[in-house]
């Protein structure tokens, strides 16, 4: 069973990874409208990516005698309308490095209740977002080196249909 400060930060979480399948999902559509088909296509994959951490957290608190509370009313999605791809991107950044300072909260937070469980449980949360804030900076520092260059971009476009496969 879980305890009610467990109950709580994972709900949160679960939420917010509901809140980035959405930002993931906007941001795809964005970058389709602007022509980028590899971006929008990794941003998608990411987007359904999102989807299934919040679906493993649901799984989890359910199995544990939880109740899985999905509410997305405060969910605040930027204005992006007017962003260039790397501002786009640093957004991103922002929000992985976000949610890794509350992945790491609830660790401490299990640890905290003597939850192992749950500890144990959050350790490929861990795990996937050492990989997430490695995966937007590889990309970030790309786009810095390419700048506005248009030959640059339309390559970088065309990698980045699978460039989330080869980076894993």
């Amino acid at each position: 069973m879980l305890s009610e400060k467990i109950q709580k930060g994972l709900t949160r979480q679960l939420n917010r990874e509901s809140e980035s399948s959405q930002l993931y999902l906007s941001m795809a559509s964005w970058s389709e409208r602007k022509g980028y088909e590899g971006v929008c296509e990794f941003l998608y994959d990411h987007s359904n990516e999102e989807r299934i951490h919040m679906l493993k957290l649901i799984r989890y608190i359910n199995k544990r005698g939880g109740n899985a509370i999905l509410n997305n009313d405060r969910m605040l999605i930027p204005n992006i309308t007017s962003l260039s791809l790397k501002e786009l991107f640093m957004k991103l950044f922002e929000h992985e490095k976000t949610i890794s300072k509350e992945i790491n909260l609830l660790v401490e937070i299990s640890l905290q209740e003597k939850d192992y469980f749950t500890y144990n449980f959050l350790q490929w949360y861990v795990k996937e977002q050492i990989e997430e804030e490695s995966l937007i900076k590889t990309i970030l520092d790309k786009i810095e080196l390419i700048r506005e260059d248009k030959g640059g971009l339309y390559l970088f476009d065309k990698d980045m249909k699978n460039f989330h496969k080869n980076f894993e």
